[in-house]
């Protein structure tokens, strides 16, 4: 079992006066981790140490700053095994998908240490006595604050482009997935990022996040995870005035007209066995053209019933998520919506662990809780629809605006339908996102934005400086 420690000025701290709780895993419920629950001394630790290397990482060339983040990408992908390992043993993601987590960490390094060299301002003309221009400056010190459900790759997602715009930084992981958090601050020290550009406090949220999005010395606050959360976190931002970042749940549609090549569609129905359906992205609501409806259910049905746990389907990540799984299977039935496979935890062998079935629900009306509100698990909602206008209704019918995904050989009706969709990023025919490609949602799934170089716009703030020639 892992003792865990805080991460401050680039050592390894622990504080005598802290409770501590374990970790059980996923796969099988045992302890694997020993995790402190926080304190305000250490949390005030690591932002004074933050602020502290702020200064000097700051003034540094950005080609120095990015050439530290290639280093650090190189490196995580030297020790990939390592950190897929312990995001394994934490997560219970498959072994095969975490791989892919870890070189998607390492991508975001590598990419933020590069286009931090074009973070460039403009000049503006005032006439032959005056010039003015403008920079993008860091904020300082930056609270992240990161969910159990991808822990590195939601880390390296955020850190990528704070770091390399010359914030520094204190991340609070979630107290569930702790450890390759730390493991990569750890790394960072060892390949020369200076002492107090990442630090890491561990603990809950209300004994370590509470304390540092309130710290005075906080200038802006990074967030991935619940609705709920993300609303405090917004009104203890508001009232200090420093900005936020907010990337929330999502409840995001899947829209299949009858012409779409229902093969490639199908497999997009899938996704929401990746990562046991344990991400704000995934496309939990799959609405389908009512000529093609009982057609594409039935194998929808089909396809998910072969997502055998244990090899194509991991487990809950905590002991919560698996019981509020459970508790909408429940729900689901008690509102009359047809189960087509699944409904139930596992039984066996991987009771040990927190599995569920990979399930779907067809029949599924507005009016139902399953359609309207985030499992956060492998359960799709089918329902039909009508017309492109009826799919549009159905689709912005949520309090949620994360990402959305449209199916249709009519390039012109899949431009229609992707331009009304009210979401952060929508997807035609299986379009690939990227790194590259900004990331962040609309209504209820948050502000600001993630990814991309417009991830860089979001960590650091614009300056205009005028210079008299006379």
């Amino acid at each position: 079992m892992r003792i865990l420690k805080h991460w401050i000025d680039g050592a390894s701290i622990a504080s005598a006066t802290e409770l501590r709780s374990v970790v059980t895993g996923p796969l099988d419920r045992r302890p694997v981790a020993e995790v402190p629950r926080g304190s305000v001394e250490m949390t005030h630790q690591a932002v004074a140490s933050a602020r502290s290397a702020f200064p000097t990482w700051r003034d540094l060339a950005p080609v120095v700053r990015g050439r530290l983040c290639g280093e650090l990408a190189r490196e995580l992908r030297r020790r990939s095994d390592e950190f897929v390992d312990v995001e394994v043993s934490e997560t219970g993601k498959l072994a095969g998908e975490m791989r892919g987590g870890v070189q998607t960490s390492a991508d975001y390094f590598e990419y933020y240490g590069g286009v931090v060299r074009a973070l460039f301002g403009e000049t503006i003309s005032l006439g032959a006595e005056d010039r003015a221009f403008t920079t993008r400056d860091p904020y300082g010190v930056v609270a992240m604050i990161t969910p159990w459900n991808g822990p590195l790759t939601q880390a390296s997602r955020g850190l990528g482009a704070a770091l390399a715009a010359g914030n520094t930084v204190v991340v609070k992981p979630s107290e569930f997935t702790s450890s390759s958090t730390v493991m990569l601050a750890q790394l960072a020290s060892e390949i020369g990022f200076p002492p107090g550009v990442l630090n890491v406090v561990l603990g809950t949220g209300p004994e370590a996040g509470a304390v540092l999005i309130e710290h005075p010395d906080v200038r802006l606050i990074a967030f991935t995870g619940s609705v709920e959360t993300g609303r405090h976190i917004a009104k203890v931002a508001a009232e200090r005035l420093v900005p936020a970042i907010l990337e929330l749940g999502g409840k995001s549609a899947n829209i299949v007209f009858d012409d779409a090549d229902l093969d490639r569609a199908l497999q997009s129905a899938l996704t929401i066995t990746v990562g046991a359906g344990q991400q704000c992205a995934a496309l939990s609501r799959l609405l389908v053209q009512s000529r093609i409806y009982d057609a594409f259910v039935e194998r929808i049905g089909h396809a998910m019933a072969l997502q055998v746990p244990g090899e194509r389907l991991a487990p809950m990540t905590t002991e919560g998520q698996f019981e509020k799984v459970i508790e909408y299977f429940a729900i689901a039935s008690r509102e009359g919506a047809r189960l087509v496979t699944g409904g139930h935890p596992v039984s066996g062998p991987l009771s040990a662990g927190r599995y569920v079935e990979p399930t779907v629900y067809a029949d599924v009306t507005p009016g139902m809780r399953i359609f309207r509100e985030e499992i956060f698990g492998p359960v799709l909602a089918v329902t039909a629809f009508d017309d492109e206008e009826d799919a549009i209704r159905l689709a912005n019918d949520s309090d949620f605006g994360l990402v959305a995904s449209v199916w249709t050989n009519d390039g012109a009706r899949a431009l229609r339908v992707a331009s009304r969709v009210d979401s952060g990023q929508v997807t035609v025919n299986g379009g690939r996102t990227g790194i590259e490609t900004p990331f962040g949602g609309f209504k209820s799934s948050g502000l600001g934005r993630e990814k991309g170089f417009e991830s860089l716009l979001h960590y650091t703030q614009l300056k205009t400086t005028v210079v008299s020639l006379r």
